[in-house]
C-alpha cells in the first residue's frame, strides 16, 4: 500500500429516503361502486448503511464521495397494497471503521466484522392508508399519513486499524526497521523523525504456520495527547491492538524515563489503554555487552522484555516467542 494512498479520516454528508404517502383510495369494482377504505401504506425510505469489509484496508474509496443519498418509499396503492421501499445505500469500509456524528461526536457505531452491517441514517417510514383510519362512525375515511421526511446527517469515519501488536515509541527508535524484518512489509526506514506518517501494518509468520499482525504507528512525542507531532490523528490506532510493544534504544538517556513518557501519553488519551498487555524491546542492542545489558535490567520496568537489534537479527526469534505467548 502506498503511503500517500493511506486515508484513516473522512466527512460524509448523508440524507436517507423519505417515506412513500399512505393512499386515501376507497375500494371500487364493477359490483361496488362506494365501497370502503382500501389505500395501502408508504413504503419506508432507503437507509444509509455501512457494510464491513476485508477487502479494504483503507477509507481512500470515499475520499472524494461527499454525498450520499438514498431512495424515497413509494406510495401506497388500492387493494391495501404497501409502496415499495426505497433503495438502501451501503458504504463498504475497513474493519475497525468507527462512525460519529459530525456535529455531537456522538458515537454511532462501530464495524470490526467482516459483513457486519450498521445503519448510520435511517429512512423515513411510511405513511398509513386510510384503511387503517376506518371505524364505526368514519366508514370512508378520506385521508391518510404523509410519510416521514428525509433525515440529513453529516457522519465522520475514521479508521482505527485493527492489528493483534502494536508498535509504540519515539520516532526513530527502530520501529519501522523491526516491521520490515519480520514482516513483508516495505515501511519508509530513514534517520529523521516522522519517517513513518501513516500505520503500516505486517504479517509476522510464527512456528508451524502461525502468524500474528503488527501494525508500526507513527512515533509518539511528548504531548501526542494534546495535537502536538501527529499526535491525536495516530494515537487512536493503538487502541484496536491487542498487545503494545513499546520500544525504547539502548543509546537513551534513560530507558525507564522515556517508557514513563510513552505510558503517560497513553494515559492522558485513553486511560483503557493501559489495560492492554505491554512488552518492551530495547533496540540498536547490539552495541551493548554484557555487562551494559545486566546494569540496564535493574531499571527496566515490570512487564517482559527483550533486547533485539533489527539489523543484526539480535533477539528477534524470542522477540516472536514472547508476542505469542502474550496473545495466546
Amino acid at each position: 500500500m502506498a503511503q500517500t494512498n493511506f486515508v484513516d479520516y473522512v466527512k460524509i454528508y448523508c440524507r436517507s429516503g423519505a417515506g412513500g404517502p399512505g393512499s386515501t383510495h376507497l375500494h371500487r369494482d364493477k359490483i361496488t361502486l362506494k365501497g370502503g377504505p382500501d389505500g395501502g401504506d408508504g413504503g419506508r425510505g432507503g437507509h444509509i448503511i455501512l457494510r464491513g469489509s476485508k477487502d479494504f484496508w483503507t477509507l481512500i474509496h470515499l475520499k472524494f464521495q461527499r454525498h450520499v443519498y438514498a431512495g424515497d418509499g413509494g406510495s401506497g396503492s388500492k387493494s391495501r397494497s404497501t409502496g415499495a421501499d426505497g433503495d438502501d445505500i451501503y458504504i463498504d469500509v475497513p474493519l475497525g471503521t468507527v462512525a460519529r456524528d459530525a456535529e455531537t461526536g456522538e458515537l454511532i457505531c462501530e464495524i470490526t466484522d467482516d459483513g457486519e452491517q450498521a445503519v448510520v441514517v435511517k429512512g423515513g417510514r411510511g405513511g398509513l392508508g386510510n384503511w387503517h383510519f376506518r371505524s364505526a362512525t368514519m366508514q370512508t375515511p378520506r385521508f391518510a399519513q404523509p410519510g416521514e421526511d428525509r433525515v440529513d446527517r453529516t457522519v465522520v469515519l475514521e479508521l482505527k486499524v485493527l492489528a493483534d501488536v502494536g508498535l509504540v515509541g519515539f520516532p526513530s527508535v527502530g520501529k519501522s526497521t523491526l516491521l520490515s524484518v519480520v514482516s513483508a512489509a516495505k515501511p519508509k526506514i530513514a534517520e529523521y523523525h516522522f519517517t513513518t506518517l501513516v500505520p503500516n501494518l505486517g504479517i509476522v509468520s510464527y512456528r508451524d504456520n502461525k502468524s500474528f499482525v503488527m501494525a508500526d504507528i507513527p512515533g509518539i512525542i511528548e504531548g501526542a495527547h494534546e495535537g502536538r507531532g501527529l499526535g491525536l490523528r495516530f494515537l487512536r490506532h493503538i487502541e484496536r491492538n491487542s498487545v503494545l510493544l513499546f520500544m525504547v534504544p539502548a543509546d537513551s538517556d534513560d530507558i525507564r524515563k522515556e517508557y514513563d513518557v510513552l505510558i503517560s501519553e497513553l494515559k492522558a488519551y485513553n486511560p483503557e489503554l493501559l489495560d492492554k498487555r505491554r512488552l518492551l524491546a530495547i533496540t540498536k542492542s547490539d552495541m551493548l555487552d554484557e555487562e551494559l545489558i545486566e546494569e540496564i535490567k535493574e531499571d527496566l520496568p515490570d512487564i517482559p522484555y527483550v533486547f533485539i537489534s533489527s539489523p543484526m537479527n539480535m533477539g528477534i526469534q524470542e522477540l516472536k516467542d514472547m508476542i505469542w505467548r502474550e496473545l495466546n
